[in-house]
């Protein structure tokens, strides 16, 4: 009884932080965006990427570290299900997200290359430190290629970022970057803990927690900063947080098992999980892709996202 409610209030207070500290995260990504003219887009896809999917690694290497790879395998793939299904239909839901037809030809077409590539290496069914060494490459490679692409010349997205910084500001910009990073990894990890606590208690397996309950909590910090860029009408950054989290998923957060602990992948990852994961890459590019038209994703498109997420959940259990 102690511990259910011990789980509960976990769960409700780390909610609270997290709306905060995404609140936080997002102004002060927006401000260094404006300071070294960046693009939102790759402010989106790096440091909200990276940033986001910081409780992903942190459980992965965890999970690995104790030879609990089904887990790392079930967030990582869990967690880009979560993203694409539920973290950009709620917003869809929330406000119609217009996308950049550049983000449609570059990040996702590379999203959609370390898809596949992801399909080959667990096609095995063993997860080793050879397919790890391959992830960090491509890993590698989205990085050098942002980085490079990374300078913008003023170009006419920061009109509505404009602000005027001082440069006394830039400072507590970034500490305040850095505080709300770090309250957002902590209430994801005390959402997680509750969450696990809570399915142990009522007896529901390893594997179907890793996909579910810590897909879901380490998704938060992407849904709460989704949901925040949409209310600023900040929408690259949405798109751009989704496909960076993603791509830091797929090529870092499965990396770790296999570099720490290489192990067998059950099959039910290969035969449900991964062609979820892979239907729902394509489907982010129809629902985004107009010809002739502006590129969105309207309300409609976002509640049949949700809706393909409820019936991998409900197949789920």
């Amino acid at each position: 009884m102690i511990n259910i409610l011990l789980s509960i209030v976990a769960i409700l207070t780390g909610f609270v932080l997290l709306i905060w500290s995404a609140d936080t995260f997002t102004n002060n990504g927006a401000k260094i965006a404006t300071i070294f003219k960046v693009s939102p887009l790759v402010i989106g896809l790096l440091i909200f990427g990276f940033g986001t999917s910081a409780p992903e690694m942190l459980v992965s290497g965890l999970a690995a570290m104790d030879g609990k790879t089904g887990l790392s395998i079930g967030n990582a793939i869990g967690s880009n299900i979560f993203n694409i299904a539920l973290v950009l239909g709620i917003s869809a839901i929330i406000a119609p997200i217009e996308v950049k037809s550049e983000i449609l030809k570059k990040e996702w077409v590379f999203l959609m290359f370390v898809t596949i590539v992801t399909g080959f290496l667990l096609w095995d069914k063993h997860l080793g430190v050879v397919d790890g060494v391959i992830l960090v490459f491509l890993l590698t490679l989205f990085l050098t290629y942002t980085l490079i692409t990374a300078k913008n010349k003023n170009n006419h997205e920061f009109d509505e970022l404009e602000q005027v910084i001082d440069k006394g500001q830039v400072g507590k910009t970034w500490l305040m970057l850095i505080v709300g990073l770090v309250v957002l990894v902590s209430s994801a990890k005390m959402i997680v803990w509750g969450g696990v606590e809570i399915a142990q208690i009522f007896g529901v397996s390893d594997l179907i927690i890793g996909l579910s309950v810590i897909a879901l909590g380490t998704s938060l910090p992407e849904l709460a900063v989704s949901i925040s860029s949409v209310l600023k009408k900040q929408y690259e950054m949405v798109v751009g947080n989704v496909i960076g989290s993603n791509l830091f998923n797929t090529v870092a957060v499965l990396a770790i098992p296999g570099l720490i602990h290489p192990s067998t992948v059950a099959d039910g990852v290969i035969y449900r999980d991964y062609p979820v994961m892979l239907l729902l890459t394509i489907l982010l590019f129809i629902v985004s892709y107009k010809f002739h038209k502006k590129h969105i994703i309207n309300r409609l498109e976002g509640v049949i996202l949700v809706g393909v997420f409820s019936v991998y959940m409900w197949q789920l259990f």
